[in-house]
């Protein structure tokens, strides 16, 4: 028998098994360690996921506020800028007040002065002149009655 399992043992057959079973438990044993490394890499994943989804909610209020800060701050720059602009007209518009030349010009076309010896004439429109005799007309009658009547013009322009 002895002779028999020497054969056996050294035999195609017995080898090739052999062989298979060795090379099964490889495959097995790979496979196994890809399952862990697997699940260790995902538990890494959801790790990390969940440390940077912490990190995006616990910076999202900040952020936001700095991006309102910033437009607040380029409104507060462009609204400083608006006022110095005016305030560089009001320095020129008293500048130019200061010259008697240009006051005197501003006098006769706002006040209608004239100098002595002068004759000042005003021309009137005629559709002013006729809405001036339409005014005091209204200022003649009651408050209610110029009320009224201006009830019946908005009606009949609706019409």
């Amino acid at each position: 028998m002895a002779g028999r399992d020497d054969r056996d043992r050294f035999s195609t057959t017995t080898r090739l098994r052999l062989l298979g079973e060795q090379t099964a438990a490889r495959v097995y044993r790979s496979q196994t360690r890809r399952q862990a490394r697997r699940s260790r890499l995902t538990g890494r994943a959801a790790l990390l996921a969940l440390v940077l989804c912490s990190l995006v909610v616990a910076l999202a209020y900040p952020i936001r506020q700095y991006v309102s800060q910033r437009a607040d701050i380029a409104d507060l720059k462009r609204q400083r800028q608006q006022a110095e602009q005016r305030v560089e007209q009001l320095r020129d518009l008293k500048a130019r007040w200061q010259d008697d030349a240009y006051a005197e010009q501003q006098i006769r076309r706002r006040l209608h002065y004239v100098m002595p010896g002068e004759t000042g004439y005003i021309v009137v429109d005629r559709g002013a002149a006729e809405q001036t005799h339409t005014d005091r007309r209204a200022t003649d009658r009651p408050w209610y009655s110029n009320v009224w009547d201006g009830v019946d013009k908005a009606d009949a322009s609706d019409q």
